[in-house]
Parts: structure tokens; sequence; C-alpha cells
């Protein structure tokens, strides 16, 4: 900006008349703000270039006041600054533009009229850190795909060949995610000697004021207004303050001062042998040996990872082992670079392959005169503890062997093995150790604590598992001895409830249980069986085993064996109507009138005729039916859909068919929505309403309802409700007080009775079709449930779905459906 304004004055001064005289006056004007804008841009582009007005000087201001009080204050382009001199002590005064200035400044003004030429990167006194020469300038940490990939060794090929397996070498996964950012950020260190191209930040206040970005030239020097020109090359960073505090003195006085390093020189360096991307670099003046492999990618597959020399003028001044650099982060070789240093990447040197039983194999660098195994697993971090002592193999190539180049040997894990010096191109095998026990038995299953066990000689099965205590499992107690409340009855499921009171003590298997033996001799397993029960509780000695080492234990659940009925905990449900109404444990055998007896018998309200009696086994098989049925009318649906597609060409009747089709399928969604119950029809005769010797079995649950007061009407009647009952009154009785409606559809009328059998029309014909009058004065009893279909719905897509597999009374009765299922498939 301060070039801007002195180019406006320039346009304002009587210089400039002597070259607007020989154009027109209508372009006098023009021409002027065509310069001013020249000379704006200029002004932003200068400080990015480091470039100024023959002065490197960018974005100085300068103020100086007198020590007599009276003070003025003047800006500093490229002239016309304040200064105390000797001569002048304690007073101010104002140096003029003199002839030399003004000429420079016009020679400065035809420079930025010809425009600024793009310096080559190659010429560039600063180029972006970490490019290569020629290279274009990348600022960011380059990523991987930008490095050459490793290429497959030969000894790499070698050891898959060998062991069938693909190792890594070691250290080369350290160079895998990309090249060190540039280092223009950092802190530059207090022992940092500067030199050409690094900049300072300098700032001084106080008398004077002035704040500017200097850099040092190729001589080694910064431009300080009114101070002149200042040697700093050599100087470090902690010195900088001190020494231009002194060069400032001889000038000014009652001022501070603070300089710090700014941006910092690059400088170029070669990293040249096996590399993975060797050239030219340009780096930052603060990069040292280690940063250089990182920016070259690290060595290639070829080149070594345990000497990096660092060569400088033609010596080799310094050598980098990685492998020490990532053990313990090592970095006393780690040499800070100069301009022209040399990074020689060695070809790789002699290399050995670990694998087998450790955390991380590969293939490792051997120093030049060579390392024993121990130090090689000490790089791969392996923990031999889970590692066989007893065998190791080294596969080595020995070409002086007439019987042939590879040999192997096999040496143990101790002391003296570790110690043994490996070859190139050896192949070390490790081995796991043995997971089998030498002195303990071991008891698992149905057990409170499955564990290991010291074996102890003479220890027996009694030893083992000393009480029945030892078999209760200890998640038993845990479900025990939380506490749980119900808000409502109807939170708890059934099933949890089953669930919830079964005894894990008495599902342990107490007549099988198996001790799994290894016959060494023979390379098999003995399986030998005894009874829990007398083991444990009689102490009997033909089943009261003693144990070998190595011997497994099982103890089983009923769950796991299919036992015998009576050996089983068998619990069922009653609710309803009866005096004591909860959980029972039941006998084999057990039916559902000694488990009423059990509970208290039935109550005054009990209604026998409607008991419940529900069986998961039944309701899964139901289940499984309805789901059959659900296929077969999927696939009628197809066949009939692919049939219209074929034959039906007139777009009426398709459309008709189309919307069949539509219904069908929102039909068979309905079915879909069908869930069986489980329900088992005990066919109770309402006249003798007993309860019949029927067997329970586990999971079972009975549900006596208390006796209803009316029956169920609807379908094509004038009113669908709940009739009151009334002893005696037949079905006719029903459906003239419910009224049907003129489509009723008498002949296919069904009864669902309450003690689950369904009652039909078409089943009470006889042989001469002569039925429709005994159905009609049959005798209806509390809970019933009568459905009278209307004549449309004989093709109505629900009985279109399920036509010519069951009709409606065989469906509600064999899928163990109630009268709700009518309601789900009318809707």
């Amino acid at each position: 900006m301060p070039y801007f304004f002195m180019l406006m004055k320039l346009c304002q001064r009587s210089q400039f008349k002597r070259f607007s005289v020989f154009l027109h006056r209508s372009k006098v004007r023009m021409m002027r703000m065509v310069l001013c804008l020249i000379a704006s841009a200029v002004a932003v582009i200068q400080p990015i270039r480091g470039q100024g007005l023959g002065n490197p000087v960018t974005g100085a201001s300068i103020a100086v006041t007198g020590s007599g009080g009276n003070s003025n204050a003047a800006t500093s382009t490229t002239s016309g600054l304040t200064a105390e001199t000797p001569n002048s002590v304690g007073n101010t005064s104002e140096i003029p533009n003199s002839a030399a200035n003004r000429n420079t400044t016009e020679r400065n003004l035809l420079r930025m009229q010809r425009g600024f030429q793009t310096t080559n990167p190659t010429q560039s006194p600063n180029p972006a850190l970490g490019s290569r020469v020629g290279e274009s300038q990348k600022t960011d940490l380059i990523p991987v795909s930008d490095i050459a990939p490793l290429k497959t060794t030969q000894f790499q090929r070698f050891v898959r060949d060998a062991t069938g397996k693909d190792l890594a070498m070691y250290g080369y996964q350290l160079f895998d995610r990309g090249r060190f950012p540039n280092l223009k950020d950092i802190p530059v260190p207090a022992n940092y000697v500067l030199g050409p191209g690094d900049e300072i930040e300098l700032k001084i206040w106080g008398a004077v004021d002035l704040t500017a970005r200097l850099e040092i030239d190729r001589e080694g020097r910064i431009t300080i207004p009114k101070v002149g020109p200042v040697s700093v090359a050599g100087v470090t960073a902690t010195e900088l303050d001190e020494f231009l505090k002194k060069r400032v003195s001889k000038v000014f006085t009652n001022f501070e001062l603070s300089a710090s390093v700014g941006k910092l020189r690059s400088i170029q360096i070669f990293v040249l042998g096996q590399a993975r991307n060797p050239g030219a670099y340009w780096v930052s003046s603060l990069s040292t040996l280690i940063s250089a492999i990182f920016e070259s990618g690290g060595p290639s597959s070829s080149g070594s990872m345990r000497r990096i020399d660092l060569i400088r003028a033609g010596k080799k001044i310094a050598s980098i082992d990685l492998y020490q650099f990532i053990q313990s982060g090592d970095t006393s070789t780690d040499y800070r670079l100069l301009p022209g240093d040399v990074v020689l990447v060695n070809p790789a040197g002699p290399r050995v392959a670990i694998q087998g039983a450790i955390d991380s194999p590969g293939i490792f660098e051997l120093v030049a005169n060579g390392e024993n195994l121990g130090k090689v697993l000490a790089y791969s971090g392996a923990s031999i503890a889970l590692v066989a002592p007893q065998k190791v193999l080294i596969e080595r190539v020995e070409t002086d062997r007439p019987a042939g180049p590879r040999q192997v040997s096999e040496i143990e894990l101790d002391a003296t093995g570790l110690e043994r010096g490996l070859r190139d191109g050896d192949i070390v095998s490790l081995f796991q150790i043995s997971p089998s026990f030498g002195n303990a038995v071991t008891l698992r299953g149905n057990v409170a604590s499955p564990l290991r066990y010291a074996f102890k000689p003479g220890m027996k099965v009694s030893d083992l598992i000393p009480s029945p205590e030892a078999l209760i499992m200890s998640d038993y107690y845990a479900k025990k001895n939380v506490l749980v409340q119900y808000d409502r009855p109807k939170d708890v499921s059934s099933a949890r409830l089953l669930a919830d009171s079964k005894n894990d003590l008495a599902e342990v298997n107490w007549d099988y249980a198996t001790i799994e033996r290894i016959d060494r001799l023979n390379v098999r397993t003995i399986l030998i069986s005894f009874n829990l029960s007398k083991a444990v509780r009689d102490k009997d000695p033909a089943h009261d085993l003693t144990l070998k080492p190595g011997d497994i234990v099982s103890v089983y659940g009923l769950k796991d064996i299919d036992a015998p009925v009576d050996r089983r905990t068998q619990l069922v449900k009653i609710s309803g109507e009866v005096n004591v109404a909860g959980i029972y444990t039941i006998n084999p055998g057990e039916t559902l009138k000694d488990l009423i007896q059990r509970a208290g018998g039935l109550t005054s309200n009990a209604f026998v005729f409607g008991t419940r009696l529900t069986r998961e086994s039944t309701r899964l098989q139901q289940e499984e039916s309805l789901e059959s049925l659900r296929r077969r009318a999927e696939e009628q649906i197809r066949v009939q859909s692919a049939s219209m597609t074929q034959s039906v060409t007139d777009p009426e009747k398709s459309g008709l068919l189309q919307a069949q089709l539509l219904a069908q399928r929102l039909a068979l969604e309905r079915v879909q929505n069908l869930r069986a119950e489980g329900r088992i029809a005990l066919e109770i005769d309402p006249d003798r309403p007993e309860l019949p010797a029927f067997a329970l079995t586990d999971g079972d649950e009975v549900r006596v309802p208390p006796t209803p007061n009316s029956v169920n009407v609807f379908g094509a009647v004038s009113s669908e409700s709940a009739l009151m009952y009334r002893a005696g009154a037949s079905l006719r009785d029903y459906l003239y007080r419910a009224g049907l409606s003129r489509t009723a559809d008498l002949e296919s009328a069904f009864v669902v009775r309450a003690n689950g059998t369904v009652l039909a029309n078409e089943a009470s014909q006889d042989w001469l079709g002569r039925g429709s009058e005994t159905f009609l004065t049959s005798r209806l009893q509390p809970g019933d449930t009568v459905f009278i279909p209307e004549l449309t719905d004989r093709r109505s897509p629900s009985v279109r779905l399920i036509q010519g597999a069951k009709d409606w009374a065989q469906i509600l009765y064999q899928f163990g459906l109630g009268a709700a299922a009518i309601r789900v498939l009318r809707n």
C-alpha cells in the first residue's frame, strides 16, 4: 500500500506532465487510472514475492519522537524517514525526497508498468517445502498413492514357496502413511543459524515505531530503514534480538526491539541410492536426515533399513540405523541437513524370515556382521512365553553341501538357542506350545463352576463334585434373588411364568454323565459313562470312578439329552374359576381332572363346557398348517395372474380380473394376520358337562371361564349382537330374534361352540341331503357364536382364496381359530 500512495503523489506532480503532453487531453484521466490500478496490484503482489522498490522491506512504517518533548511522525516508503543523527540530538527533522530518490521511484514505476516475470521453481529462492526439483509445488502431506509401491523381493518369493505364507519386510510399513508434511510451521530451535532466504520479523517501538518483514539476501544481509544493511548470516535465533539491538542503537535511542525468525529458507538436498523415490528435493532448512528419508518415501524393497548415510562435501559424516530408531527412538545420529547434502540409501544387507507362533512374523534385515536369534526376536516384539521351547527349526541355504543346498537344523529355545547366529536366507519356524494340561481335570456342563481343577493322585468323581449343591448353576440364584413386581396381571405372560418357575436343580440329568479320556497309546478319545446320582449321592464305587490327568467330566441337563418324560420337571398353569389358581408341577400321566382337584375344585360359577386347554406343540402344528394354506393361496394368485395376462385381451374384462386379483391379494393379507391359538377342543357334551380324563403335558395352560349369559350372532342378520342366553332355545330361535337378511346364505351357516368344536349345516345333513331342519333345531349353549354368511360370500375373495382346500368350519376347527378370525376374514 505505500507504493500506491507514492504513485498517487507522482500522478499529481509536474513530472507526469512531461509524459502527458504527447497524449490527448481526453486520454489523460484514463491513463492515470490504469497506472494507479497497476500500482495497486503491484503493492499487493510485491510483499508476497519479497521484492520492493529496490528494497526488500515490506509493510514497514517508522516514526521518531525527539527527546525534547516535541514529536512529529512520518510514514516511510522508500525515503523520507525521520531519523535522529548525532548532529541533531534533541531535534526532529524530515529528510526531503532527493533527486536520486525520485529517479529511483521513476525507474520502479517503469518496472511496474512492464510487469513481472514468473520465476522458475528451480530458480526460486524459496520453493515449496518438500517439492522435488522440477516438480509442482506441494505444501500438504503427500498421500501414499503418490509414493512408488514396494516391489516383492526374491527372498519374499523364496519364503512364500517354502512356508506358503506372504511375509512383510519389517519397518517398511513406517512409510505407508505418506511423507512428512513441510516444516514451515514448527518452532525454530534456539541454536538455529540464520542464512540467505530466511525471513526476520522485526518490531521496534518506543521512540521509534517499525514493523517489517526482512528477508536475508544472498550476501547474508538485511536492510533496515535508516539503519542500512546489516549482516546476520551465522547469527543464531537466540542471539538475534541482542545482535540487532546493538546495530539499531547506533542510529536510534529510547526504543525496544523484538526480532523473530519468520519464514524459513528452503535448501536443496539429494536422496540417492536404493530410495523409493530418489532425486533432488527442496526441504526446510530445519530438515534432518530422518525427515529427508520420510520425504523420499523411505528405502525401496532392495534398500537398507540398517545403513543410510549422510554425505556432505564428499565425506560420510553420519549413518543411521532405522531399526534402532523404531525400537528405541534413537536420534543420536540424526543430523540437520545443509544445502547440497546427499542422503544415500545403501543396498539391503542380509535378510532372515521369522514365522510361526509369534504375533509379528516378518522378514528382518541383519547388520553386516550378523545378529543372533534373540536379537531378531526382540525386533519383532514377539513373546516367547507361548512358543514351544523344545523345538525351533532353522532352514538354511548352504551351497557347499553336496546333498543339497537347503538344510534344516533343530534347536531349543533356551539361552544357548537365543545366542544362535543367523545368516542371510535363514527361515526360522516357531511352534505353539501344546494346549494340553498335564496335571488338571476339567468339569464342564450343567454345574455351578465349570473349571479346571488341579489333579491329585487317587482323585474320584465325588472329589470333583462333592455334593448336589455343586450342580446348582450360579444364574439360578441370580434369577431367584431378583425382586420383580408386576403392576398388572396382564403384564405377565404365561410362558414367562412357566419359564420362571422351572427348578434348575431338577433339570440335571442324574442318570447320565461322561468322562472324556485320551488314549495316548492308540491316539483316540474314550468316552466313559456313569450314573451321576450314584456317584455323587451314593458314592457307589462302580460309578464313582477314579480320574486321570487330562480327564474331562461332563454333566448334562435334561434339555441336552432327550430324557424320559418321568425324569423331567413338568409345569402347567390353571386359571379362571378354580379355587386355587396357579402353576402346578404335574406327574407323568396326570389328567385334567386330577389338576382340577389339586387346584381346590371348581367354583360355583365355573363354565365347564367352555373350558379352554392350549398347548404349545399344538399351536406350532396349527401354525404350520396355516402357513401351508397361505403358500397355496399365494401360488393360486400367481397362477391366476399369469393365466389372465396370457389369455385375456379384452380391456374391460382384463380390468375386472385385475380388480378380482387385487381383492384376493387383500384377502391374503388378512389370512396372513391370522394366528393359531393352539386350542385343543375337549368336545365336552353340553348335556353332561364333565371334564374328560385328558392327560396333560409340560407347558399346558388350562382356563375355566365363568358362565356366560349370551350367544353371539353376526353375519347376514339385521342386528349383529350378543343375545341373552335362554335355556333350551334353538338356533332358529336366536336367528328369529336377530332377524335374517334377504341375502342370508343359511346353507353355509355354522356355529362355533364354546367347547371349541364347530357345528355346520352341511354336517347335519343325512344321506338324502336333509339337514337344515336338524341344524336349525340344535340347542345352543351360552358362549356359542353363530355366523350366517351372505350369498355374495360364496364367491367373495376370501372364499375363493380357500376354496378347494377346506370350508369355513374346517378351517376354524382344524387351525384352532376362534370366532374372532371370522371378523378378520370378512373385514
